[in-house]
């Protein structure tokens, strides 16, 4: 059983890498796109307004995610383990990392309905009331 389960893990983010993710916004935010080191600037929550002063609030998957461990070697470079000590460390001054949602159709909601919210999403998902900043190889 456990065999199945990490060859079921490893076959989903082969799927994410072929894929691709996709940066999605809330209707609200100011911008059609995005580049690479903005969403590194907005995860590491350097910027924390939109252009006009909206507040960022940024939405991860959950650190065992494939989606997010693809997210984080593409814009970071860095693991979602690697990013966890950078967040443990600015804890100590009052920094919060992003938010967390359990799934795609978790953050398509989120981001849906939070102004200035972004999230990424699996590419092979279908979205609906979002605004798509970018597409991730």
């Amino acid at each position: 059983m456990r065999a199945l389960l990490l060859i079921l893990c490893l076959l989903s983010a082969q799927l994410v890498r072929a894929e691709g993710l996709l940066v999605i916004a809330s209707p609200q935010v100011p911008a059609d796109t995005i580049s690479t080191e903005e969403l590194a600037a907005i995860y590491l929550t350097q910027k924390t307004a939109w252009p006009g002063g909206l507040p960022i609030v940024p939405v991860n998957r959950e650190a065992a995610s494939a989606v997010r461990e693809h997210f984080s070697a593409y814009v970071f470079e860095r693991s979602p383990r690697e990013l966890a000590d950078y967040w443990n460390r600015l804890r100590f001054q009052g920094k919060l990392p992003p938010l967390v949602q359990v799934s795609d159709q978790a953050i398509i909601g989120f981001v849906r309905s939070v102004p200035g919210a972004i999230g990424y999403i699996d590419a092979g998902q279908t979205v609906t009331g979002v605004k798509i900043l970018k597409k991730l190889p």
